[in-house]
C-alpha cells in the first residue's frame, strides 16, 4: 500500500525555498486517464501559470493540490491541505448572504471585508445579494473571498471570466502583489495573462 499522498504539516511550517512537490502524480476516472507521471516543484511563494487544452486534467490537478481529490499513485509532499485558497470554475457563492457577508463570513470582521470589497471594485454593491450581480462581478467577490482568506496556497481556476480588460488589469495587480506573500497557482485559457503574470508555467 502506498503511503498517504497528503503528509500531515504543522500550521506553522517553516516557510524556504520549496513549498510542494508532486512525484509521479497519476489520476484516472473510470477508463480515462487524466493525468499520467506527473512531476514538478512548486516555490514557496510567487506565481505558476498551468495552461493546456480542454480536457487535459488542469481542474483535476488543482483539485489534488486543494486535496478534493487524491491521486491514484504518486507522491505529494509540503501541502497543508487547511492553509488553502480557492477559486473554482463556478462561483460557489453563498446566495442567502449579502457581497459583504460572503466576505465576512470567512473572516468573522465586516470592517476588513468591506475593505476587501474596494480591492475589487464592489463597495458599491455591498448590499446586494449574488443573484443581483452579473458574471465578471460574481468573479471578482469570489476572488476577494479567496484572497481574504489567510493562506499559503492560493488556487484560482480560471479568475478572469467576465471581466473586461480594464478590470482584468486590476486584479492582475492585486493577485501579482498577494504573490509575494504566499504561492499563487493560476489557470487560464489566455497565454497572454499566464505569460504577463507567471514566473512558471506548467503545460499539460
Amino acid at each position: 500500500m502506498l503511503p498517504s499522498p497528503w503528509p500531515t504539516e504543522s500550521p506553522e511550517r517553516r516557510r524556504g525555498d520549496v513549498s510542494i512537490q508532486l512525484v509521479n502524480i497519476s489520476k484516472h476516472f473510470g477508463e480515462q486517464k487524466v493525468l499520467s507521471n506527473l512531476s514538478f516543484v512548486l516555490p514557496d511563494r510567487g506565481i505558476v501559470g498551468v495552461f493546456g487544452p480542454s480536457g487535459c486534467g488542469k481542474t483535476t490537478l488543482l483539485r489534488l493540490l486543494a486535496g478534493l481529490e487524491n491521486p491514484d499513485d504518486g507522491q505529494v509532499s509540503g501541502l497543508n491541505v487547511n492553509r488553502i485558497s480557492m477559486v473554482f470554475q463556478e462561483d460557489r457563492l453563498l446566495p442567502w448572504l449579502t457581497v459583504l457577508d460572503n466576505i465576512a463570513f470567512i473572516l468573522n470582521d465586516r470592517k476588513e471585508a468591506a475593505l476587501w470589497l474596494a480591492k475589487v471594485k464592489l463597495a458599491d454593491h455591498a448590499s446586494l445579494y449574488p443573484a443581483e450581480l452579473s458574471g465578471g462581478m460574481k468573479r471578482r467577490l469570489a476572488l476577494a473571498r479567496a484572497l481574504a482568506r489567510k493562506s499559503d496556497l492560493l488556487i484560482l481556476d480560471e479568475p478572469f471570466t467576465g471581466m473586461d480588460d480594464l478590470l482584468k488589469t486590476d486584479m492582475l495587480e492585486l493577485i501579482r502583489h498577494e504573490a509575494s506573500q504566499r504561492l499563487v497557482i493560476l489557470v487560464s485559457h489566455d497565454r497572454e495573462d499566464l505569460a504577463s503574470l507567471t514566473e512558471k508555467i506548467i503545460y499539460l
